[in-house]
């Protein structure tokens, strides 16, 4: 499938069949985040708390949405032509590779795993073989090791020792020809790395020729899959690797992917809110920082014109948290790292986008929720440190609307046996007004008929429902993101309406809504325009 959402669907225990485990022990937050919220400013009055409980429709509105997926945040899988433009596009950063040394047969590796020199002593069952790259140019890269420091020089050997990349040494992949696994690595100070006998590595090959097998500067290389994909496809992949042309391209897609005939197409079609994922640098705009462009809060503030001409109401997601908060392609992490919430200054960063986003739209009429956190990944994310955020943020919002929809996330795991329910969001969120949970349900069941897949919907996630909504309290449960993507074999039309319809029923239930995921997209089972014109979803005849 080659993208990161739908791998997970692979890890469908997720969200899927032991959703409602019980919850998981967390380990202990070293950050504690109340000192440093700022203090209040001028205060919202009684009169436009009415007011904004009046504009947000009190508790007779249910979300029926629609994500915005692939614009002001990228996944390749849902545009995939953004990337055509993209030189040398096999070498993204976070690509993970191995270099088989032609005359030793065996892999460069970092010794120990990374602290220590590099060696060529690695067979294929070694874990200390993988490279992520950084890229510098279109074929000059950095190298992280798996216990991420960065590879350079000692005089001529080659050691992976410093954990800041910008001490470490800057390397130029040489391919033998534009599809041929062969190359060459020539280090910074000018000279190619060689494969010695005694399994040293050193840069100290002046001159070379030819590509034979005994050539101890030829490697050939591997392009590792991780966790079940190859290549990361964000937003730092995409912006990093068009260099120059980042924002002219970037430009002409935020202007283009949604436009304001999208949300009168959606007020057509039933549609009233759009959940909108954005990156951390949208706070920074006009400026944001390396390798970010210009464009999505422009692009934003249209989204809020538009919304309020076409009756539709808007939830900001903060889709990619500073350092990523679960190393997967949609949080903009470089190299598959996570590094959210490790220092005390990064949660500060994040809670200082939050109070942007709150305090730029906070009076809109068109505001609806504020999500502070997608995904987060489990259990590197601990609870508590999702608690002392929550409550940090919550009064930062509380500062600009009394009663906006403040949002959390379920955790994300990678591991099928060791998911946290949901349900360990319920105290926080009782605890704090206005406060909804976000569940992502994507259904990809290992069942080849159509009846199955649809059953299972109409059995399993109702019951889950039912449980969720028996255990929430206050808190409000929101299907945040769900597809029609299935494994099915051969389905016909009909049977695809029936999986769609037997999700809205069920994902109607939840007290706050759902929203699909996505609006658009290059895969029809995954894009709610394609199949509310293709008459597949007819949202109207829904019974609520």
């Amino acid at each position: 499938m080659g993208n990161q959402r739908r791998w997970v669907l692979s890890f469908l225990f997720v969200f899927g069949i032991i959703a409602l485990l019980p919850i998981s022990e967390s380990s202990p937050s070293h950050l504690n985040f109340f000192k440093k919220v700022k203090s209040v400013a001028d205060a919202v009055g009684e009169a436009v708390a009415k007011a904004g409980a009046e504009a947000l429709g009190a508790s007779s509105f249910k979300v029926r949405g629609t994500n915005l997926g692939g614009w002001l945040l990228i996944e390749g899988w849902i545009k995939p032509e953004l990337f055509n433009a993209v030189p040398n596009k096999e070498f993204l950063d976070g690509t993970t590779i191995q270099f088989k040394s032609v005359k030793t047969q065996k892999n460069l590796c970092a010794n120990s795993g990374g602290g220590d020199f590099i060696v060529t002593s690695c067979d294929e069952a070694c874990q200390f073989d993988h490279f992520r790259l950084w890229r510098i140019t279109d074929n000059t890269f950095r190298f992280r090791v798996p216990k991420n420091q960065f590879v350079g020089l000692a005089e001529t050997a080659v050691v992976a020792v410093v954990t800041n990349d910008t001490e470490s040494a800057i390397f130029e992949i040489i391919r033998e020809s534009k599809d041929s696994k062969l190359v060459r690595i020539k280090a910074s100070n000018g000279y190619y790395l060689q494969a010695r006998d005694d399994n040293s590595v050193t840069a100290d090959v002046k001159t070379v020729s030819g590509w034979g097998s005994s050539d101890p500067t030829v490697f050939s290389i591997t392009f590792v899959e991780v966790n079940m994909h190859v290549y990361i496809e964000g937003d730092f992949q995409l912006q990093n690797g068009l260099g120059s042309k980042a924002a002219q391209i970037m430009q002409e897609h935020y202007d283009t992917f949604i436009v304001e005939h999208d949300f009168e197409l959606m007020s057509k079609y039933g549609i009233n809110a759009v959940r909108i994922p954005l990156g951390w640098w949208t706070a920074y705009d006009p400026n944001p920082p390396f390798p970010f462009v210009s464009g999505t809060l422009k692009a934003l503030d249209n989204a809020f014109i538009w919304a309020k001409r076409h009756g539709i109401k808007i939830i900001l997601d903060l889709h990619a948290a500073p350092g990523s908060q679960n190393g997967v392609a949609h949080s903009a992490t470089r190299d598959g790292s996570l590094e959210w919430g490790k220092t005390y200054d990064n949660i500060q960063q994040t809670l200082e986008v939050i109070e942007f986003f709150a305090k730029r739209y906070g009076q809109h009429e068109s505001l609806y929720g504020i999500e502070l956190l997608n995904e987060p990944l489990y259990p590197y994310v601990t609870l508590e440190s999702i608690e002392n955020y929550a409550r940090a943020a919550h009064k930062i919002i509380r500062k600009y609307n009394p009663i906006v929809y403040m949002i959390l996330s379920a955790r994300l795991s990678f591991v099928d046996l060791d998911v946290p329910s949901p349900m360990e969001l319920f105290p926080i969120a009782n605890s704090l007004d206005h406060t909804v949970v976000d569940l992502h349900w994507y259904t990809l069941m290992p069942f080849p008929t159509s009846q199955e897949n649809i059953d299972y919907i109409k059995t399993n996630r109702t019951h889950q429902m039912t449980q969720l909504l028996s255990d929430n309290g206050e808190t409000l449960v929101y299907i945040g993101e769900w597809s029609c993507t299935w494994s099915a074999e051969n389905p016909t039309t009909q049977d695809l309406k029936e999986f769609a319809k037997a999700q809205i029923e069920v994902y109607s239930r939840a007290s706050f809504g759902w929203s699909f995921w996505t609006w658009k997209n290059a895969l029809n089972d995954w894009s709610l325009k394609w199949l509310l014109e293709n008459d597949i979803i007819d949202v109207n005849q829904i019974k609520y």
